[in-house]
C-alpha cells in the first residue's frame, strides 16, 4: 500500500477512536446523571478525562502504588468517575451496560497486578474506572463492638476513628495503612492480629453491594451463598462492595513492639530454623513476621543477608519476655528491644511510619514506599532446614533489592474451618511467604528482573505447600493464568489453576455464586471468578 494512504487511514483511524472516546464519555455522564436520584453537586468535580490531562492523571495515579502501572503504553480509562453517592455506584453499573462498556472498581489501588484501574492484559476491552476514594465514611459504634466503614476508606483511617472512641478496641485487619478497605476485606484482609482474631474477613457482620443490575443489597437480601463468597472471595467479580459492617475486637491498652535484625554472621539461619519450628505455635497474643533482604556487610564491598524481626504483642513487655525466654531464646530478645505504647500507635509503626509520628498521619491515606515491583506468594507447612536456606540466600544475593516477608499463621487461624470463608489456608499452615523483586522506574530492560522471579520461585516449589501450590488473592500473580475474553468466554476449567491456587476447594462453591449472581459476567476482569461452563441462568438477580 501506498505509504500516503497507509498514514492518512492511520490518522482517520485514531480521529475515529478519539470521536468514540468522546461520544462514550458524554453519554456516560449523561446517562448517570439522568438515572442518579441524587443531583450532582455544581462545585464538585466527578470525572476526569485525559482531555484535562492534569487532574486526569493526578486522580488516577493518587492510590497507585505499583510504579510499574503508569506507564504511557499501558491502556488507560476512556473516563474516571468518582461517585459520591451510593446511587452513583448504581447509575455507573446501569449506563455501562446500556454503552457496552466494561467497569473496573477501584477503592485503594494496591492491586498488585493492576487490574483494578487499568488494562493491557489478554484482550481486555476499553474500560471505565469507578474510583470510590470519596466513599470513605465511618460510623464507629463502641456498645455494639462494630463499626461502618464505606468502601473507599483506609484501613489506616478506621484504625484511627476507631482509636478516637476507644483505647481498648481495635480491628484485625492489614499492616498497610493505606489499603482501600472496599477491596482488603475481599481477599481475606490478613494483619498482626490474626493469630488471635483470625482475618477482617471473619470479622466482617454485613455488607452493602450493587449487583450487576445496579440493584443495593445488605446480607439478608443477597444471601449467605454471595456474603460468603465476598469475604475472601477476590475483588471485582460479584459485585461492587459500598460498605462493611465489621465487629471490633478487644485490645489491651497497653502493646508491645519490637524490630530484632540478624545477619548470617549473627547466627540468622540458625535463629530462622527455630523461628519456623515456634511461628505458629507461641502465645497467640504474639504475632513475629520475618523481613528477609540483602544488605551491606561489615566488609567493604561484601553484601549479605538480614532477616528482621518485626512483632507486635497484645500485652506489656514483661510477659513478652518470658514468652521469648521460654519459647525463642535463640534471638536473644532484650527489654532495650522492646517498645511499649498504645495499639494505634503501634498500627504507626507497624505500617513503617518512624517512631513519634503521630497517628493523625493515618489520615493522610497514602502509601509514601511507592516503588516498581513484582511479586509472588506461597504457603509453608514444613519448616525450611538450614540447606535450603543457604540456597535461598544465594539467590537474593544475586539482586539488588529482593524482600521476602513471612508471615506466621497458627492460633485463630488454625481453628477456623478452610471453608468458612474463600480463604482456605488455616490450620497446618506455618507461614504465608511473600517475594517481591523491587526496581528504578529509569531503568530500560527489566525482563531480568521477572526472570529472577521465576526462578526463586521455582527454588521454592519443594519447600512450599502442594496439590496445590497455594497463593494469596490479594497478591495477585497473572503469571498463573488468565482469563483472556470478558462475557461468558472463560470456563471454569480453563481458570481452574489459578482459581485452586487461590481459593483451593472453595472455588467451586465461588463459581456456582458467580453464574447464579453475575450471569452475563459483567463484573469481569483478568483473573475474575469465571462462570460455570453449563448454560447461563440468565435472570441476574440475587
Amino acid at each position: 500500500m501506498d505509504p500516503c494512504i497507509t498514514l492518512i487511514l492511520t490518522s482517520f483511524l485514531i480521529l475515529l477512536s478519539f470521536s468514540t472516546s468522546y461520544q462514550i464519555q458524554d453519554s456516560f455522564k449523561k446517562c448517570v446523571a439522568f438515572h442518579s436520584t441524587t443531583l450532582f453537586p455544581s462545585n464538585s468535580t466527578l470525572f476526569y478525562t485525559s482531555k484535562n490531562a492534569s487532574s486526569y492523571n493526578t486522580i488516577l495515579q493518587s492510590t497507585i502504588q505499583n510504579l510499574r502501572f503508569i506507564s504511557p503504553s499501558l491502556p488507560k480509562p476512556l473516563l474516571i468517575f468518582t461517585p459520591i453517592f451510593e446511587s452513583h455506584v448504581q447509575s455507573s453499573i446501569i449506563c455501562a451496560k446500556k454503552l457496552g462498556i466494561q467497569l473496573r472498581i477501584r477503592s485503594g489501588g494496591h492491586d498488585y497486578e493492576g487490574i483494578s484501574y487499568t488494562s493491557g492484559f489478554g484482550s481486555s476491552p476499553p474500560f471505565i474506572l469507578l474510583d470510590l476514594g470519596k466513599l470513605r465514611a465511618i460510623d464507629v459504634n463502641i456498645p455494639d463492638n462494630s463499626a461502618w466503614v464505606q468502601a473507599g476508606a483506609t484501613i489506616g483511617e478506621l484504625y484511627y476513628r476507631i482509636a478516637e472512641k476507644s483505647q481498648n478496641h481495635g480491628f484485625p485487619a492489614g499492616l498497610c495503612t493505606s489499603l482501600g478497605i472496599g477491596g482488603h476485606i475481599t481477599g481475606g484482609a490478613y494483619g498482626p492480629m490474626m493469630r488471635k482474631f483470625g482475618l477482617g474477613a471473619d470479622n466482617v457482620i454485613d455488607a452493602i453491594i450493587v449487583n450487576a443490575n445496579g440493584e443495593i443489597f445488605d446480607r439478608k437480601t443477597m444471601g449467605e451463598d454471595l456474603f460468603w463468597a465476598i469475604r475472601g472471595g477476590g475483588g471485582g467479580s460479584f459485585g461492587i462492595i459500598l460498605s462493611w459492617k465489621v465487629k471490633l475486637v478487644q485490645v489491651p491498652s497497653i502493646v508491645t513492639v519490637f524490630t530484632v535484625p540478624r545477619t548470617l554472621e549473627q547466627g540468622a539461619t540458625r535463629i530462622l530454623v527455630k523461628w519456623q519450628e515456634i511461628a505458629d505455635k507461641i502465645d497467640e497474643n504474639l504475632f513475629i513476621r520475618v523481613l528477609i533482604r540483602p544488605v551491606n556487610g561489615t566488609k567493604r564491598g561484601m553484601r549479605t543477608v538480614q532477616t528482621s524481626y518485626n512483632a507486635l504483642f497484645l500485652g506489656r513487655s514483661d510477659n513478652l519476655l518470658q514468652i521469648m525466654k521460654q519459647e525463642f531464646p535463640e534471638m536473644g530478645l532484650t527489654k532495650n528491644d522492646c517498645l511499649e505504647m498504645s495499639w494505634i500507635e503501634s498500627m504507626v509503626i507497624i505500617g513503617r511510619y518512624p517512631r513519634n509520628t503521630p497517628p493523625e498521619v493515618l489520615l493522610q491515606g497514602t502509601n509514601p514506599f511507592k516503588r516498581n515491583f513484582k511479586a509472588k506468594s506461597d504457603f509453608v507447612k514444613e519448616p525450611i532446614q538450614e540447606s535450603g536456606l543457604e540456597g535461598l540466600w544465594k539467590r537474593l544475593l544475586e539482586e539488588e533489592s529482593p524482600l521476602l516477608i513471612w508471615n506466621p499463621y497458627g492460633g485463630m487461624m488454625s481453628k477456623i474451618s478452610e471453608s468458612e470463608t474463600p480463604f482456605p489456608y488455616r490450620k497446618g499452615v506455618i507461614f504465608m511467604a511473600q517475594y517481591l523483586i523491587y526496581w528504578e522506574s529509569e531503568e530500560k530492560s527489566v525482563s531480568r528482573h521477572y526472570e529472577w522471579m521465576r526462578q526463586l520461585y521455582v527454588y521454592m516449589a519443594p519447600y512450599v505447600s502442594k496439590f496445590p501450590r497455594g497463593a494469596y488473592v490479594n497478591y495477585r500473580d497473572l503469571e498463573l493464568g488468565m482469563n483472556m475474553k470478558p462475557a461468558g468466554n472463560n470456563t471454569s476449567v480453563s481458570a481452574s489453576k489459578w482459581g485452586i491456587m487461590y481459593f483451593n476447594r472453595n472455588f467451586k462453591r465461588l463459581v456456582s455464586v458467580k453464574s447464579r449472581v453475575d450471569p452475563d459476567d459483567f463484573f469481569w476482569h483478568e483473573q475474575s471468578i469465571p462462570l460455570e461452563d453449563f448454560k447461563k441462568n440468565n435472570s441476574g438477580h440475587f
